[in-house]
């Protein structure tokens, strides 16, 4: 394994810790908060964290040669209740974790199909990993701030790739069943 196929392993199971760090907090929410408009790119924490899962179904479908394409947007909030999106969303991450540890180095330049409506858009599939990625992280970020504005504290969702913040990551891997030779070594999950 190269030093690109350990990175996005190791993107992969931090995105999964991120987005359960995240979702047990918003579990902590009172009523109404996680549906009360809120300023950022998306209008509630409902909605970015429905757009994360949305999103993530589309390119995940296109990763693994799949077709959903602009159908993966036709309901912009699947999951209205935050402990359905919760186990969503756990599903999706578990779907790429698993699909990014069953890559090989051969296959990070691999062309993959992504359908748009009225074409079909091909990457390499290291590019739309990166871009997946970056996605999550960029939307965390917001729904991350919307927390703020909230009785619950945003959770430290930044704590998951080096060996040194082990222990800061506990509680995430004994919720998901992680081990940290998983996370540091790449062993399946």
């Amino acid at each position: 394994m190269t030093n690109a196929t350990r990175f996005i392993r190791k993107l992969a199971y931090a995105n999964m810790l991120a987005n359960d760090r995240l979702h047990e907090a918003v579990s902590m929410l009172e009523a109404g908060e996680f549906e009360a408009a809120r300023t950022s790119f998306f209008p509630s924490l409902v909605a970015t964290l429905n757009h994360i899962l949305i999103i993530d179904w589309f390119y995940i479908d296109a990763l693994e040669g799949g077709d959903l394409g602009a159908k993966a947007w036709e309901n912009e909030i699947p999951f209205p209740d935050p402990v359905d999106l919760r186990a969503a969303q756990i599903a999706s991450d578990r779907r790429l974790l698993a699909f990014c540890l069953a890559l090989g180095d051969e296959d990070l330049d691999r062309p993959v199909h992504i359908h748009r409506t009225g074409r079909i858009q091909v990457e390499r599939c290291d590019d739309v990993l990166s871009h997946l990625f970056q996605h999550q992280t960029h939307h965390r970020g917001q729904a991350h701030a919307m927390l703020a504005g909230t009785s619950v504290k945003p959770p430290q969702i930044d704590e998951f790739i080096v060996a040194d913040d082990a222990a800061s990551r506990a509680d995430v891997l004994q919720r998901l069943g992680i081990t940290e030779a998983q996370i540091m070594y790449q062993d399946q999950a």
